[in-house]
């Protein structure tokens, strides 16, 4: 059963994710908040493996809780909700520690998938989206202004990739899921989740959100 908090400040946001989420088997809405404040609060009391985190609320906003909820509790995945896809507040938010980010428009399946998804923490949600959004900012992930270059020397740990280390994770920058990955190497998705692993582990990365963002930090995918 995966616990899940669900943060915004509209209610009937919060009721109708909890509704959708509350209708299958396997997940479990454990706490509500209307602020970051108060998830953090609740964090500090109840167990949670997702966190729906939307960006803009008062008292504490999105960001800010999310950083500090990756600091405080590193087991715990978070996932952003907006408005718009290519938001750059969201971009910033996964540079804080965010797993991935879910349009509050989604279908009910998608979100109920994007939270099964990011606690496996083995895909990115909805790879092509969050492609788009990483391409828009990319220079807000790196601290730098449209037009900058690549970090020089790459970025910490990609040194000790392997080739086809490098490869996956370029891929991984492109929006492919792991099938779609072993299918263009013609390798099994088992062998695909196994370098993926190599690429988090090597790159210090928490997931797959942030090896990509380390990709595009480091000019690997444009």
């Amino acid at each position: 059963m995966l616990r899940v908090l669900l943060v915004d400040d509209q209610h009937l946001v919060r009721a109708g994710f909890a509704m959708v989420l509350e209708s299958v088997d396997d997940l479990t809405v454990v706490a509500q908040a209307g602020d970051g404040r108060e998830a953090l609060d609740l964090l500090a009391t109840t167990e949670v493996d997702v966190v729906l985190m939307d960006v803009r609320m008062p008292v504490l906003d999105g960001i800010e809780a999310t950083r500090q909820v990756v600091a405080a509790h590193p087991g715990v995945r978070v996932v952003v909700l907006t408005t718009f896809d290519l938001d750059e507040s969201v971009t910033a938010a996964i540079a804080a520690g965010a797993s991935g980010f879910l349009l509050k428009d989604a279908a009910p399946a998608d979100l109920i998938e994007a939270v099964r998804t990011v606690a496996r923490g083995d895909s990115v949600i909805d790879p092509v989206s969050t492609r788009r959004l990483l391409a828009h900012a990319a220079p807000l992930l790196a601290g730098s202004s449209p037009g900058a270059a690549p970090e020089a020397g790459g970025a910490p740990g990609l040194e000790h990739l392997t080739p086809r280390e490098r490869e996956v994770l370029v891929l991984m920058g492109e929006g492919l899921t792991n099938a779609e990955i072993a299918a263009r190497h013609v390798v099994s998705e088992a062998t695909v989740k196994t370098h993926v692993g190599h690429v988090l582990a090597k790159t210090g990365s928490r997931d797959r959100v942030q090896a990509v963002a380390l990709a595009f930090r480091a000019g690997l995918v444009r």
